[in-house]
Order: structure tokens, then C-alpha cells, then sequence
């Protein structure tokens, strides 16, 4: 019997949420379609983030908000489980989205995020250049001075 790859519950199964810890999250738009294009829409996501902030679930450490999809470095708050914020981003994102849009009940995020916990060995410096230079290396634009879209704690 061949093996099959792995599936959503899978994956989710041995996640594992622990507060204090900085999380590279990413998190595409449904079929990849470029949902996210416009400065107005972008915004939507980079608000919902600050919100997430405010209230102590998340600390937003580097950012890039792509047509398709967003990168998100993190440390995760004690409030909320790494799922929970996910869940509350997407939703209350696509929220606001369809009210901006005029749309209702569109759907604007793909099941399910993969995450990646940052080791305490890693420079989380070099993940967050690599995470901000998402536009550069899908040729959206030749310098990131010219793309709105993201930001990072020490810049």
C-alpha cells in the first residue's frame, strides 16, 4: 500500500501552541487568487494584525502582506492558542474585507496555515529580511521601498 501525504488533521495534530514563542506564519488567499492586490485590501490585513496586537494575542514582529498570501513573524500572547489567532485573523479579516468589497459570505482565506516555530538558535533577524523580501524575489517591485505592504520591528 503506497503512503499518502499529509493532510490538514494531520499536520494539526502534533501543533503545539506555546506562549512567548515567535511563529513565521503563512496563510494563503482561497485558490491563491490575488485577493489581497489592492493597497485598500492589504490594509484590511495589516489592521487586522495591529488589532490581534492590541489585544495582547500576538506581537507583531515583521510582516508582508502578498497578493496571494502573507508571510507573519510573531510572538504568540498568552490570550489565544497559535490556532485561535489564526482563526480570529482570518475571520475577522475577511470581515472586514467583505465589508469593503460590498461582498457577503465571500471567501477570502484557504483551510488551514503552516507555521514554523522559530528555534532558539535561529536569527530571527534573517527570517525577518527574508520574510519583508517577498515582493523583491516575486518581482512585484525592484526595490521594497516601493511596496507598501510590510513592515519589521527593527527597520
Amino acid at each position: 500500500m503506497a503512503r499518502q501525504g499529509p493532510h490538514g488533521r494531520a499536520l494539526r495534530s502534533g501543533r503545539y501552541s506555546e506562549p512567548g514563542r515567535i511563529y513565521h506564519v503563512i496563510s494563503t488567499t482561497r485558490q491563491r487568487l490575488p485577493l489581497l492586490s489592492s493597497l485598500a485590501s492589504g490594509r484590511v490585513v495589516v489592521r487586522t494584525m495591529k488589532y490581534l496586537d492590541d489585544g495582547a494575542a500576538t506581537d507583531t514582529l515583521a510582516f508582508v502582506v502578498m497578493p496571494d498570501h502573507v508571510h507573519w513573524l510573531f510572538g504568540l500572547g498568552a490570550a489565544m492558542s497559535l490556532s485561535r489567532v489564526l482563526e480570529s485573523f482570518k475571520s475577522h479579516s475577511a470581515r472586514e474585507l467583505n465589508v469593503l468589497h460590498a461582498t457577503r459570505g465571500r471567501v477570502v482565506w484557504q483551510k488551514g496555515f503552516f507555521d514554523h516555530a522559530i528555534r532558539a538558535e535561529e536569527d530571527i533577524r534573517a527570517v525577518a529580511r527574508y520574510i519583508v523580501a517577498n515582493p523583491l524575489r516575486a518581482g512585484l517591485v525592484s526595490s521594497l521601498r516601493d511596496y507598501p505592504l510590510w513592515d519589521a520591528k527593527w527597520l
